[in-house]
């Protein structure tokens, strides 16, 4: 126990007892001392007790850090404890998540067992009109060397000079992370894909406008991507550059060593690519014209435009 101020000897042992009728004046302010005290024990096992002196013309003497202050008062003299409601209880912890009633809205998810959606108050509709734009996922799709990457950067940028807020999922820099555990065998490339959808739709329910830059050569993959997210807000971008094209550029050098064999189960080689059927946008290179990444992001946005995804 530490003490503030000391007591005067009168006080020493007897200061807690009732010295007085017990309803004189200064027993019931001490009383209802014991009653605030015992109202604020969920926030602390300690309460400050402010001691009140009679003998000193009515002036507080002193203050002391007690535990369990209303074990000192009779039990007559503690005022009863109202419960609250939730909404009104002082106390962090929701207890309503103990109570069982939720029990029946449980779900096993896959591998996940006995796991409760937790709801809160700031929804996607808020997040989007502090952002004065709608989130959504703009999936780029191609062949390696279409130039999804070059165009995923072109975009954000022309994007982000209007003032929105974009993030780029970009399929290599996530396998030197979040992916890196993955392969290129077919299953583990489905894997990649959805991994990378669940993520986007997460930038999209924040408000963002989520941009995807990743080959995603099979069909049923990218469905599932746009079935995680609400009707018009998954965009499907095909960028539809020929494989000789995409070969003759091989920016990487993936194409030459996937010829010589050192590669296995490369997309346009000897893993097949299913171009989209049913993409909201189709970037063509017609001939020998070929639009500038600029050029191509200006398309996408005035899509954008159109659908309403650059305003709350």
């Amino acid at each position: 126990m530490t003490t503030v101020k000391s007591f005067p000897p009168s006080c020493s042992t007897t200061m807690f007892k009732c010295r007085q009728s017990p309803t004189s004046p200064e027993n019931l302010g001490f009383s209802m001392l014991c009653g605030i005290n015992a109202a604020r024990s969920c926030r602390s096992r300690k309460s400050l007790a402010l001691v009140y002196d009679g003998a000193k013309s009515k002036q507080y003497t002193g203050a002391s850090l007690i535990d369990d202050s209303v074990r000192n008062c009779s039990r007559k003299s503690l005022k009863p404890i109202k419960a609250k409601n939730d909404s009104e209880s002082s106390c962090t912890d929701n207890t309503a998540a103990f109570s069982g009633k939720n029990l029946r809205q449980m779900s096993n998810i896959g591998n996940s067992t006995n796991i409760l959606w937790h709801d809160c108050p700031i929804q996607k509709r808020d997040r989007q009109q502090l952002l004065q734009q709608r989130g959504c996922v703009i999936w780029l799709t191609g062949l390696s060397g279409s130039g999804k990457s070059t165009l995923a950067c072109a975009l954000s940028q022309s994007l982000h000079s209007r003032g929105k807020l974009t993030y780029i999922l970009d399929g290599d820099n996530l396998r030197h992370g979040l992916n890196r555990d993955l392969s290129f065998r077919a299953e583990d490339r489905s894997e990649n894909i959805r991994r990378i959808g669940e993520v986007a739709k997460l930038f999209a329910d924040a408000g963002v406008i989520c941009i995807t830059s990743l080959i995603s050569p099979y069909q049923k993959d990218r469905d599932a991507c746009r079935a995680l997210l609400p009707e018009g807000d998954f965009i499907e971008v095909f960028i539809d550059v020929p494989l000789h094209v995409c070969e003759a550029r091989d920016p990487k050098g993936l194409y030459k060593l996937a010829r010589a064999g050192k590669i296995k189960g490369f997309t346009g080689i000897d893993d097949p690519y299913e171009p989209p059927c049913g993409c909201e946008i189709v970037l063509q290179l017609k001939g020998s014209e070929c639009k500038s990444p600029k050029d191509m992001a200006e398309i996408v946005i005035s899509y954008l435009e159109k659908s309403g995804h650059l305003k709350a």
